[in-house]
Parts: C-alpha cells; sequence; structure tokens
C-alpha cells in the first residue's frame, strides 16, 4: 500500500483517532485482518465475527509493530473508531485507487472468474507492474483488501468481483470502480439464490452499467457468445469490445481444438493481428477465459502475437481447479475441486475425456470422482441426472457418485443412460471414495475430482496424490 498518515486514513474513512500520541504517523505496511499476519507498519482491521473479535488481538497487533488498529470501538492502543468497520475498509480502498490513478479491470460471471484473472494478470504483467485478487477474494473484505495492496508502481489492478444477489456487483464496483468492465458469461451458478437466470443476467449486468462513458476512456468487455451477457451492450455508455467464438467478436478464437492432453489449441485472431495459442490449462472452457484476457491486453495495447506467446505460457496460479498431478507410476489425478456449476461440470466432463482418448488406448481409464453442485434450486435434482448421463455419453470408464441425494441422482442418470455394470456407483463420502480409488485405481488412468467447495471432494484428490506411489508428485501448474 501506499504510505498514508494516519490522520489521512482517519479523513478517508470518517473516522475518530483514539490513543494516537501523533497522528502523522505512517502506514507503511499491508492491511491486515488476521493479527497473526501482522508486520511493522501494518494496518490492522479488527472484525467482530461470531466465534472470534478482532478487537481482543488488537494489543498484541500493535506489540507485534502495527502502526494503528481500524476497530469499531477504542481499544487501548492506537486506533481509528468508526461506526462500521466493513464500510470504512472499502473506504479506505477507494481513496487509495483514486489516489493512485491505475487502470482497473474488474470482471465477473457465474464461472470461470478466477481463472480468467489469473490468465489476465499473466498477461498484463508483462505490460506493467500488476496486482490482482489471489484466490477468490471476490467479495466485500477480500476485494478491498486486494485494491489496498496496490503500490505507486501499480499500473493495472484486476479485481475479481462475485455476487450472490442484485446489488452485490454495483457495491463493489463502488468500492473500485473500473474503468474496463468484463462479463464472462450467464450460467446456473447460485441460481438458487439469484431465483432464475434473468436475474442473474441483472445483477453481473451492474457490472457494465458502472463504467464511465466511452469519452471517459470506459470499456465494457462482452462474450458475445452469451445472449444475456450480450444483451448487457444496451445497458452501458462505455465503449463495447466483444470477445468470443462468434464472427461479430472483434477478438476471436478460431479452429478449436483439444490435444490429447486435454489442452485447448485454437487460432487466436485480434485487430492488431493473428497469431496461435496452445493453452496450458486442461479443457475447452478455457478458451473462451482466455479470449476474456486477450481483450483487455489488447485494449491496453499488448500485439496479437505478444498476447499468444504469453497465453500459451501462462500458467493455473489458483489450487483446486483442473489442478493436474502426474504420479509416478502413471496415475493422472484431475484436482478440479475448489466448485461446480452445471457448466463448469459439463466442461470438466468434456476435457477428462479428451485426457482419456490416449489412456485408453494404452488400457488406461477415466474415473469422474464427482459430487453435489450447490445452490440449484429446483434445478438440482435434473441437473445432477444430466450430468451422470453426460458421463456416460462421453464414454467415461467409471463414475463414482459421492455424498446424498444429488449424488444418488448423478449414480440414477448414468444408470438411465445405460451405466448398467459396474461403470457407475454411489458411495456415501470421500473416505468410503478414498477406500475405492486407492483399492481400483491403476497405472494409465485418469481420475477427474469435481464437486461444489462444501462437499470436501479435495480430499479425495489430495488423498491419491500425496498418498500416492513415490510420496508428494510434482505437479504442473499452481505452487502448493
Amino acid at each position: 500500500m501506499i504510505p498514508l498518515s494516519l490522520a489521512e486514513v482517519a479523513r478517508a474513512v470518517g473516522g475518530s483517532t483514539h490513543d494516537i500520541p501523533d497522528d502523522t504517523l505512517l502506514v507503511t505496511g499491508p492491511v491486515i485482518i488476521d493479527s497473526r499476519e501482522v508486520v511493522p507498519g501494518a494496518l490492522f482491521v479488527a472484525f467482530a465475527g461470531e466465534r472470534v473479535d478482532g478487537h481482543d488481538f488488537a494489543g498484541q497487533a500493535v506489540r507485534d509493530g502495527a502502526t494503528a488498529v481500524l476497530a469499531s470501538r477504542p481499544v487501548g492502543v492506537p486506533a481509528i473508531v468508526v461506526d462500521d468497520v466493513q464500510s470504512a475498509l472499502g473506504a479506505l480502498a477507494r481513496h487509495v485507487i483514486e489516489r493512485l490513478g491505475a487502470t482497473v479491470v474488474a470482471l465477473t460471471g457465474s464461472a470461470g472468474k478466477t481463472s480468467t484473472k489469473d490468465l489476465m494478470a499473466q498477461l498484463l504483467e508483462r505490460i506493467a507492474p500488476t496486482v490482482y485478487t489471489p484466490g477468490s477474494l471476490n467479495n466485500e473484505i477480500g476485494l478491498p483488501l486486494t485494491a489496498l495492496k496496490a503500490d505507486e508502481h501499480t499500473r493495472h489492478l484486476v479485481l475479481e468481483m462475485g455476487a450472490r444477489g442484485i446489488g452485490h456487483i454495483a457495491y463493489l464496483t463502488g468500492l473500485t470502480p473500473p474503468r474496463i468492465g468484463v462479463v464472462l458469461n450467464v450460467g446456473s451458478a447460485h441460481i438458487g439464490e439469484f431465483g432464475g437466470r434473468e436475474q442473474i443476467a441483472q445483477a453481473k449486468g451492474e457490472m457494465v452499467e458502472s463504467l464511465p462513458d466511452e469519452h471517459a476512456g470506459g470499456v465494457a468487455v462482452l462474450n458475445a457468445d452469451d445472449p444475456l451477457v450480450l444483451a448487457m451492450a444496451d445497458r452501458t455508455k462505455a465503449r463495447v469490445l466483444l470477445f468470443g467464438e462468434s464472427e461479430q467478436a472483434a477478438v476471436r478464437a478460431t479452429d478449436v481444438r483439444l490435444n490429447d492432453r486435454g489442452q485447448a489449441v485454437f487460432a487466436l485472431r485480434t485487430p492488431t493481428g493473428c497469431a496461435d495459442v496452445t493453452l496450458r490449462l486442461y479443457g475447452e472452457h478455457h478458451v473462451s477465459n482466455a479470449l476474456a484476457a486477450a481483450a483487455v491486453a489488447s485494449e491496453l495495447g499488448m500485439p496479437a502475437g505478444e498476447i499468444a506467446t504469453a497465453l500459451s505460457e501462462a500458467g493455473p496460479l489458483s489450487h483446486w481447479r483442473m489442478e493436474v498431478t502426474e504420479r509416478p507410476d502413471g496415475v493422472t489425478v484431475v484436482n478440479d475441486a475448489y466448485n461446480a456449476n452445471p457448466e463448469s461440470m459439463r466442461a470438466a466432463l468434456r476435457a477428462l475425456a479428451a485426457m482419456g482418448r490416449s489412456a485408453q488406448a494404452a488400457g488406461g481409464r477415466t474415473w469422474a470422482v464427482l459430487g453435489k453442485m450447490a445452490e440449484l434450486g429446483g434445478e438440482a435434482l435434473a441437473e445432477h441426472d444430466a450430468v451422470g448421463r453426460l458421463a456416460v455419453r462421453l464414454n467415461v470408464s467409471k463414475l463414482v457418485a459421492v455424498g446424498g441425494t444429488e449424488a444418488a441422482w448423478l449414480q440414477m442418470g448414468a444408470y438411465n443412460e445405460g451405466s448398467w455394470g459396474e461403470e457407475s456407483v454411489h458411495v456415501s463420502d470421500a473416505e468410503a471414495a478414498i477406500d475405492l480409488l486407492r483399492a481400483e485405481v491403476r497405472p494409465g488412468d485418469v481420475v477427474l475430482v469435481k464437486a461444489s467447495r462444501s462437499v470436501g471432494l479435495e480430499a479425495v484428490a489430495l488423498a491419491l496424490t500425496e498418498g500416492g506411489p513415490g510420496g508428494t508428485a510434482a505437479r504442473e501448474g499452481a505452487a502448493r
């Protein structure tokens, strides 16, 4: 973060100073919400949670070097006291962004936000210093914390924005107003909370409504392949830049295919030229993510050839999203257990099928270890049934459905599609799945593990990788 005096912080957040002998003292370190991460010069933000109250750790934070505490009550050490800590954190983020003048790029969508953000950050870092959202910290707390990592050297700020209802994106864009706004897609994620795809589109479209007009440099980057996203062009005063495989897109992919490793290969076409791309990421769904990143990079001056090179060299930065491990004994584990919705589940299964072509030709098998897709409302059972059927149509060798009612419908869908033998099985929990896989997986097999985060199926993937022959296997992609 840029150095700020305590007096400036207090003005920015509308707070009052308490137990501060000198308000010219500077906050020079990061803004921290976990007292265990305090370093000298930090600002410790004390949230009062249901189980832990950060105010109880204020004294220790200052003893460990924090310049002061942002709190909702006096805490006996230097503090800036506000009525609402969360709102104050957001106000501080906006103050810093306005002072810096960096280009803020914000993106949202039902699926692919984190993977796209990671790709985009790796492209923009080649142009100028870039700060971006770590992992999926895309809410009312994670977003300002990310923005506050920017300093005087930062030129690009890439921010992922999530939403669980109408008004959430509008709130987040108010904290860190973007000049470039990206909408990836409108899908089924959280449809049970929103109430329908139209409501999801309404919420995601708040992104483009927040942008400055074309004359002020506003750019709305929209997916031309998604009708609900394309329609958002009528909701913005910004200039519209389309990406996708559609012929109307300015940044396009043609000749798309998956190689035998399940990685997308395509020709990238931009206003500045064409170049070939082979992604290191797994699955055809990453083509759309790559095009969104390419569109932003092109808008910020990166030539097509450099974009293609950067995309071909970019890897995953966040855990458990099509994270591929090749064990020493030849078993391949695909850990995509961070989250799941019908669109991402179908994409992962297609990637598994592509990865499994060469494996099956050599006598190996493909395994889909799948669990519940959460927050689908009234569509839940039908969507799980459809995924089970798709696994059979894609010739997945073995389906292991893990969990309760939704998993039972996964297995039932596979059974009704023609998986009548031992090709599909329903087990009660992750531990049962681990026992089954350890007993039956053999060299040459490819195992996909995927479910919503609440299911905890990452335990299955980690058991197969870290407990596999030869100990912890070398990973392709994100460092642990």
